[in-house]
């Protein structure tokens, strides 16, 4: 453990814990993280909760309100908002769904003029003019046209439309199935909301930051945060761009009705705006959909707008909202959702960029704490051995070339 500038410690890993121990515990998590799946996501989700919440309960704190006292009235103010909001939009889902099934019903089982027609023959007939008109007579569907038509009647209509109310009031069930589920979110974020300043003391004691630099809760929060404000004013832009274009083609006359119903495909296009890379393609299901009941060519138009607002989000707002948000590799994100969505399904594809964020403020944080020891030969031996010398051997003595023999004696 080495002391760093301001008070910072840093981690050395040893070899044989990168070996041995962090295999294990990568293990360990993941098998426990297995068996005890829906746990660790309502963890995961209440935590997220609670750095989102914290820096307006911390804010409520400097006016001297206590910290308790601060978070009822943040999860009050909260709930009351989101409560509005789905109220607000369930109304205006509801009554104009309920306007345009009504639609759809009149176009196909409505009879008027001399011909007895309804709007989805007399517009069938007009497309088959106009084929023939620009030689395109081989195309013939009129007649599979009118006898689709005429095995659409008014009972198959309601039949559909009471699946349809069916399906809803299944989605409305399982959706009051997840209330105990949001109830756990809300208890357990609460009690990590008071216990927050504690393990954000308990933390900067262990790992100061360095001077002039955040601490890792505040970081966490800012990165939540970030994500939370991006993805909100894409929804918002890509909403109101969707909304306001259904409504101009409508006045235009080009989708016929279009502007009635254009605060109805704004807001399912914003709502869907939160899925990611699928959200743009449902969002522009139910526009499309309605122009082609309405009118066939008017689905052209439609899809060169959703089009050209896919090109714009893609090229110019996605860019420009979201980068600065999340700061992560696309090949992370992409692996992020879907990870999440093989684990988890939807919520955990909702769940994944937020954690992304996180995970990459503690990265951030810890790298410059943690470091792994080097697997170079010129290291430090970790275990010191005597080695025993082998004894002596003594030299052998080299040999003294004889002497010559001495002269004779005169």
């Amino acid at each position: 453990m080495a002391r760093m500038p301001g008070g910072a410690t840093k981690i050395e890993i040893p070899r044989w814990i990168q070996l041995v121990g962090l295999p294990l515990l990568l293990l360990l998590l993941w098998v426990v993280a297995g068996a005890a799946r829906h746990v660790v996501f309502l963890f995961l989700v209440a935590g997220l909760v609670a750095l989102l919440l914290n820096p307006l309960v911390r804010g409520l704190g400097r006016v001297w309100i206590p910290r308790g006292l601060a978070v009822a009235i943040v999860y009050l103010s909260f709930a009351a908002a989101v409560g509005l909001a789905v109220v607000a939009l369930a109304t205006v889902v509801v009554n104009q769904t309920r306007s345009s099934a009504d639609r759809v019903d009149a176009y196909f089982t409505n009879e008027h003029g001399q011909r007895h027609q309804t709007d989805a023959e007399r517009d069938l007939d007009r497309l088959q003019v106009w084929l023939d008109r620009h030689h395109l007579k081989r195309v013939r569907i009129r007649k599979q046209g009118h006898d689709f038509l005429n095995n659409i009647g008014t009972k198959d209509v309601q039949k559909y439309t009471s699946k349809a109310i069916s399906w809803a009031e299944g989605a409305a069930i399982s959706v009051f199935q997840l209330l105990f589920s949001t109830v756990l979110i809300v208890v357990i974020s609460i009690y990590m909301l008071l216990d927050m300043p504690r393990l954000s003391r308990g933390v900067d004691r262990r790992f100061p930051p360095h001077p002039g630099s955040e601490p890792l809760v505040p970081r966490m929060e800012r990165a939540i945060a970030g994500y939370v404000k991006g993805q909100a004013l894409l929804s918002l832009i890509i909403g109101t761009s969707a909304g306001l274009g259904m409504w101009v083609l409508g006045v235009l006359g080009w989708v016929p009705n279009a502007d009635k119903y254009a605060l109805l495909f704004g807001s399912w296009v914003a709502l869907t705006e939160l899925i990611p890379y699928l959200g743009p393609w449902l969002g522009a299901v139910p526009p499309v959909v309605y122009a082609l009941v309405v009118h066939p060519i008017s689905a052209l138009w439609v899809g060169i707008l959703f089009l050209f607002i896919h090109q714009i989000e893609g090229h110019v707002v996605v860019p420009n909202v979201m980068g600065s948000a999340l700061r992560l590799h696309p090949l992370l994100v992409i692996f992020g959702l879907l990870a999440g969505g093989e684990i988890y399904g939807l919520p955990g594809v909702f769940v994944a960029l937020p954690l992304l964020a996180a995970g990459r403020a503690c990265w951030e944080f810890f790298s410059e704490r943690v470091a792994l020891e080097p697997w170079d030969e010129a290291g430090p031996v970790p275990v010191e051995v005597e080695l025993q010398r082998p004894a002596a051997v003594p030299e052998p003595v080299p040999e003294q070339p004889p002497a010559p023999p001495a002269a004779a004696k005169r």
